[in-house]
């Protein structure tokens, strides 16, 4: 490779920025080239209206690609739960590498935990999935708690508990640390009470697809054990038929003994948004070894989530 920049598109947002300026950081260490950031405008960035609605498979997403094939952009940074879970053939999922807290997080106002708010707090998230499963948590533990949807980036969620429109807001753990704002977490979720949107935390690298000698360097970056987790979750997702704005939740685990890779525990969950119905379903075997061994284990779960009345608790499905 030539000592040219490489140029890195990646989206506006203050998060984006961060996440591409520390890709973009690893990509000069392992080249030994320049990185430039392409800030590109996506459909989700302008649309005020909620994602859910937009559709949000993709809506943050196809002007990034759109640039790696016109070849304005060398590669592109995404946040993996954004991505479509279809792979088109043109372009490459050159690296996921290690993957960053996948855990939600509340920021809550006077530094409340969720289990304090006060009865009939306000609790602002823009995915479903959130919505299902804080509704059916605090219905299980006597809770009462209103979920408001909102949109806007973290400053702007965060916002709103700080004028007092909301109690709390709900977050990525990954964002927060990424923009250094994690000292404003007032309590992790447990992903026993709400499990993360898959993918959610792990950041995707793509180029197009003929490009052998940078996907080569790019693969530097790829971490195998975040790869496959995602893979099985993505599948769970894409079997269910869900896009990135469904009430999917989903998490694969991998449990070490010692610094030895043993298991990996997959678990998925879909709900009514209300709270009211839910289906949770795990499963555990030995960590997949290829990328169609992964895809299997989404594959299978979702099989058994249906078998218990999944597709009815998807709402509109999305395709």
């Amino acid at each position: 490779m030539s000592e040219k920049a490489l140029r890195l598109g990646t989206r506006r947002s203050k998060l984006a920025m961060a996440q591409s300026g520390q890709v973009a950081a690893a990509v000069s260490r392992v080249t030994g080239r320049p990185v430039e950031l392409v800030e590109i405008t996506t459909y989700g960035d302008v649309s005020r209206e909620q994602l859910a609605q937009i559709g949000g498979t993709g809506v943050f997403v196809t002007a990034l690609r759109e640039a790696l094939l016109k070849g304005e952009v060398d590669f592109a940074v995404h946040s993996l739960k954004d991505l479509p879970t279809g792979q088109p053939e043109e372009l490459a999922l050159a690296a996921i590498p290690p993957r960053e807290d996948p855990r939600d997080v509340i920021v809550a106002r006077d530094a409340l935990k969720f289990t304090d708010l006060p009865r009939g707090a306000r609790i602002g998230t823009g995915a479903p999935r959130r919505m299902a499963q804080l509704n059916a948590y605090a219905r299980a533990h006597g809770l009462d708690i209103e979920t408001v949807p909102i949109r806007g980036n973290v400053d702007t969620r965060i916002r709103y508990v700080h004028d007092g429109e909301l109690d709390a807001v709900v977050l990525a753990a990954a964002g927060l640390n990424r923009i250094g704002r994690a000292e404003e977490v007032t309590d992790f979720l447990s992903v026993d009470t709400v499990l993360p949107a898959p993918g959610q935390g792990a950041l995707a690298i793509e180029c197009t697809a003929d490009r052998a000698d940078l996907i080569a360097a790019l693969g530097e970056l790829d971490d195998p054990f975040t790869r496959v987790a995602v893979t099985a979750e993505r599948s769970l997702l894409a079997a269910l038929e869900a896009g990135c704005s469904a009430p999917v939740g989903a998490l694969a685990d991998l449990t070490a003994d010692g610094h030895v890779v043993q298991e990996m525990r997959l678990r998925g969950v879909v709900g009514t948004t209300d709270g009211t119905s839910l289906v949770q379903l795990s499963t555990t075997g030995p960590v997949p070894q290829t990328h169609e061994a992964a895809m299997a284990l989404g594959r299978e779960l979702a099989a058994e989530m249906f078998a218990q009345g999944a597709a009815g608790l998807m709402g509109e499905r999305a395709h």
